[in-house]
């Protein structure tokens, strides 16, 4: 019985503690979001504990190798049986020497580690400020689309409620109202749809946030559109300069050819002076020696073998990444120029007409000059042009954000 009420206690403890965890109600700005992804991020996390074992590598490989110690005791028994017999005792101290070359090249290559390690940090923290920032994004994409899809149903009902009006006076045909009543269901089930889509934005959000927010929670629209990019000449300086991922690249070519010279400085043998002294019933003795192993048979071209090929698959590597985050430049900027082209079209003419084209069916329709279908036909090709206008809007923005991964430049106030 103790036990059980000690379980229900245990228990009740973690419910209120977990209801006592903070939420983060109201509503969320972008650089809130980014806040808080970087302070509950597992995958900061690790990339963080990962610069910490590069430079606990970097320590193993600036310490000294250990001496060896070695003690005897024992009882001498001389030759001829009348010369004298007694305790002996001996002491040896041997100090493994390293050649500087082997010890620079283990501190570079440990050095290197560091180096991939800072850049593996900076590329997880870009890539989550990308993924916080295209989720955040869609979230107001997913909200504009529910607004425009709100606004058009009211629209369409009201269009239903007066060719209703005008059928049950006889003004209109019925088939008129049947047309409507279709228009106005599809109207509300594309508005469900885009409230459903809007509440999955935000769970997606709020999953990669790692962080306790209300179920209620908004966030505020923004906008981070710059007046215009760079020359892509430009924007591929940028990346050859700042990109995490080749900067990892060559770390990790630097390191392996550390790794490579290490290998082959250890075909030298390395020597191991050693102090002994021994104490004897009749004479004591000591002596100093240097001892070093002999390449024979093991030249260690296994291992430098290995080594020079890790070096070669390093090397291309890099190559391969650098071509990889250029072409990846290429397509980014691509999509922004045929994104900005389309707002364009948008902006200078395009959402205008269709307004136009749409108040002239509306006065069409309602002098009697044309009918219900041509009205619905405008109706329908202004709200398709106002949902292209969104999602060229948010294309446009989406290929912004991956360039400014692509580009890895540090935010505002950061220094690198």
């Amino acid at each position: 019985m103790k036990l059980f009420y000690r379980r229900l206690t245990s228990g009740a403890l973690l419910l209120s503690w977990f209801f006592a965890m903070p939420l983060y109600a109201g509503t969320l700005t972008l650089p809130q979001a980014l806040a808080l992804a970087e302070q509950h991020s597992p995958a900061l996390k690790v990339a963080r504990s990962q610069i910490d074992g590069a430079y606990a590598a970097l320590d193993t490989a600036r310490a000294y190798p250990n001496p060896d110690i070695e003690l005897g005791s024992g009882n001498s028994h001389l030759l001829p049986p009348t010369a004298q017999r007694g305790h002996n005792s001996a002491l040896a101290i041997s100090q493994p020497l390293e050649l500087p070359d082997l010890r620079n090249a283990r501190q570079r290559a440990a050095e290197a580690g560091i180096s991939s390690g800072t850049a593996q940090f900076d590329d997880a923290r870009i890539n989550l400020y990308t993924q916080v920032k295209i989720a955040f994004f869609e979230v107001l994409r997913r909200q504009d689309e529910a607004k425009l899809a709100d606004e058009n149903y009211a629209l369409l009902l009201q269009i239903r409620n007066r060719v209703q009006l005008r059928v049950e006076v006889g003004e209109s045909p019925r088939y008129e109202l049947v047309k409507s009543e279709a228009e106005s269901l599809t109207a509300e089930s594309a508005a469900n749809s885009a409230e459903i889509r809007t509440i999955q934005a935000k769970h997606k959000l709020r999953a990669l946030l790692s962080a306790p927010l209300d179920e209620q929670f908004e966030i505020i629209h923004t906008t981070s559109v710059p007046a215009a990019l760079p020359a892509l000449g430009k924007l591929r300086e940028e990346l050859l300069a700042n990109q995490p991922l080749l900067k990892i690249a060559i770390a990790e070519t630097e390191r392996a050819e550390a790794k490579l010279e290490q290998e082959r400085s250890l075909r030298i043998p390395q020597p191991t002076l050693k102090w002994s002294g021994e104490r004897h019933p009749d004479v004591n003795l000591w002596r100093i020696s240097v001892m070093m192993p002999l390449p024979l048979w093991n030249q260690r071209a296994g291992p430098v073998g290995e080594a020079h090929a890790n070096h070669e698959r390093a090397s291309a590597e890099q190559e391969r990444i650098r071509f990889s985050l250029l072409g990846e430049l290429d397509q980014a900027y691509g999509r922004y120029q045929i994104a900005n082209r389309q707002m364009s079209v948008f902006e200078t003419g395009l959402m205008r007409n269709a307004e136009v084209a749409l108040k002239v069916a509306e006065a069409a329709y309602r002098y009697g000059e044309r009918g219900i279908l041509d009205y619905l036909d405008a109706q329908r090709v202004f709200r398709s042009t106002r949902m292209d206008y969104v999602n060229a809007r948010y294309e446009l923005q989406f290929a912004l954000i991956d360039i400014e991964r692509l580009r890895a430049t540090p935010p505002a106030g950061e220094t690198k």
